[in-house]
Order: structure tokens, then C-alpha cells, then sequence
């Protein structure tokens, strides 16, 4: 018993020591994580081809992958029981421009490792990555086209929240056109 407390201890004092260490190391360009860390993880999604956009938090990939964007809510256009609502083509537009036609990086969230990584409609969960390194889920919600969708645990959560909070603050994007009632 007094074993296994102190490796629980030493544990929890590792934890903590390494939690430390990362919470001080610098944050990239690209939020959420550490430099380091991100850019290994970058390394290792692989770039696909955006063949269409759906709207503003599903896009289409080669060979024929639906993708939706972990963390993020667009205002929906194609919702077969839903009116267009405010905003929504403009942030379809805006995941156009951006990745239509492109190659993106896809990167998946350990979290959803037990659900396979595909949402209950089948399609992938992941962060796509422009070939510049920006976090497309990011953008959508920094510059007001697209909630933070918190419903789900997800590695960028807490900064998702917090562009989010920025977006509304300054108001740009949807937090500027739209009532509280159409968002």
C-alpha cells in the first residue's frame, strides 16, 4: 500500500512538473498547442485534396471523404429542415476561398480515437491545415464565420473558446450581421 502511494505520489508530481513545462513553453501561430507539438503533429496528417465544399464546417475530400471540421459551427446552408440561416453562405464562401481546389492537412484528435474518428453521420473528424501552416477550424471562428461547437471534448476547446469570445468582442463576422436570435 505505501508502494503504490508513492508511485501515485511521484506520478502526480511528474504530471505536474510536465503540465508546467508546457504550459510555459511558447504557443505557435497556430492555436492551442506548443510549438513543437504542433508542428509534429502537423507532420504527421497527410495532405488530401479539397474536391468540394458542403459548407462551412464539412468540406469533401479525395478520393470521396466527407470531413467535418472538429470544433467548429457554421450557420447551416444545406440542413434539409433548416432555412439558410444568417451568415451561412458567407462562411461557405469563406471555406471556399480557402480550401476548394487546394490541399489541405488533416489532422485528427486522439478523442475521438474510440469513435474511430467519424461523427454519428459517418464522416471524419479532424483540423485541417492550410499549406501554410494556418488552422482552417481556427480561422472560421476567428474571424466570425463559425461558433465554437463545445458540445464534445476536443484538444483545442479552451482556445476555441476564447477566439470565439474575441470574435464576439470586437464584433466581427456573424457577431456583427446577425441577431441574437438568428445565431
Amino acid at each position: 500500500m505505501v508502494v503504490r502511494l508513492k508511485k501515485l505520489f511521484l506520478l502526480s508530481l511528474l504530471a505536474g512538473a510536465l503540465s508546467g513545462r508546457c504550459l510555459a513553453a511558447g504557443q505557435s501561430s497556430i492555436v492551442g498547442t506548443s510549438a513543437p507539438f504542433e508542428a509534429a503533429s502537423a507532420r504527421a496528417g497527410e495532405f488530401r485534396k479539397v474536391v468540394r465544399v458542403v459548407d462551412g464546417d464539412t468540406i469533401v475530400v479525395s478520393p470521396n471523404e466527407k470531413v467535418r471540421l472538429i470544433g467548429v459551427d457554421t450557420p447551416e446552408t444545406v440542413h434539409p429542415k433548416k432555412a439558410v440561416e444568417c451568415f451561412g453562405k458567407e462562411a461557405k464562401q469563406f471555406t471556399r476561398d480557402a480550401v476548394e481546389g487546394k490541399s489541405v492537412r488533416l489532422i485528427l484528435d486522439k478523442v475521438n480515437t474510440k469513435r474511430r474518428h467519424k461523427d454519428r453521420y459517418g464522416r471524419t473528424l479532424a483540423y485541417a491545415y492550410l499549406e501554410d501552416g494556418t488552422m482552417l477550424n481556427a480561422e472560421l471562428i476567428r474571424q466570425g464565420y463559425a461558433h465554437a461547437y463545445t458540445r464534445f471534448q476536443f484538444r483545442h476547446l479552451v482556445e476555441f473558446r476564447e477566439l470565439e469570445r474575441a470574435a464576439r468582442a470586437q464584433p466581427v463576422g456573424l457577431w456583427s450581421s446577425c441577431s441574437l436570435t438568428e445565431q
